[in-house]
């Protein structure tokens, strides 16, 4: 697939902004394994390759198990995660298609079980950052790191 358009060097003013949030994100407090799986699993639902690529390149690099990896994208099955990452993924998935059902009370109350009010703030953000970065990478056809790879 050929890139349609370098949005960083197309934009780079508002990009500089994105990239700063993302580096707050990075940095908020939450788990930097929860938020690999979290880039992971949004990525997933959106169809991004290229971010799905990375976040699993990552999360591999930060000690995430592959059979952990493997199963994101079927977590509800999977008994892997832990109370509080299937709270991120169940939020995740609704945040991620949230014109489909909005998010249900009970979605919400059951999330702050697991996080507080602050640490959700961070993960709706966190949600909100790696959709960006998807519909940023998907329609522009960001270059994929195998492929940039395989081209050097």
């Amino acid at each position: 697939m050929k890139q349609r358009l370098q949005f960083f060097g197309a934009a780079p003013e508002i990009m500089k902004a994105v990239s700063a949030l993302n580096k707050a994100v990075d940095e908020c407090g939450l788990e930097e394994g929860l938020l690999h799986l979290v880039k992971l699993r949004a990525s997933q639902i959106n169809g991004c390759s290229y971010c799905v690529e990375m976040h699993s390149r990552e999360a591999r690099r930060d000690g995430e198990t592959e059979q952990r990896l493997y199963l994101v994208s079927v977590w509800k099955e999977s008994p892997l995660f832990s109370e509080r990452e299937r709270a991120a993924f169940a939020w995740t998935d609704v945040v991620t298609k949230i014109a489909d059902s909005g998010v249900p009370d009970d979605l919400y109350a059951s999330t702050l079980e697991h996080f507080s009010e602050e640490e959700l703030v961070k993960l709706s953000v966190a949600i909100g950052m790696i959709n960006t970065w998807n519909r940023l990478c998907v329609p522009f056809h960001a270059i994929h790191p195998v492929a940039a790879a395989k081209a050097a």
